[in-house]
């Protein structure tokens, strides 16, 4: 069997907000997506919130980063942070 590294990129990924970093490892990340609605033509904004693994506590609330899919590490945790897109702005 061979390991091969094109399976690393051919995870999901997603980009949000992290809108909690309560939890010990674990932020939660807020995604907004646009769909056309199919009877009146409208285009709406639907957002979903996922918890995402962040093993250093790095980021925090307000920050914008690239989530991506993994294997669960918990009953409601199968994603991951993968990078760090902008910081919030401190005010």
């Amino acid at each position: 069997m061979t390991t091969d590294s094109s399976a690393e990129t051919m995870r999901r990924t997603l980009q949000g907000t992290v809108v909690s970093d309560k939890m010990d490892k674990t932020v939660t990340v807020l995604v907004e997506r646009t769909v056309l609605h199919k009877t009146i033509g409208k285009v709406i904004r639907r957002s979903k919130k996922y918890h995402a693994h962040s093993e250093d506590n790095a980021v925090h609330t307000g920050d914008v980063v690239v989530i991506e899919e993994c294997r669960p590490l918990s009953r409601t945790k199968a994603w991951r942070v993968a990078e760090l897109v902008t910081r919030a702005e401190k005010v």
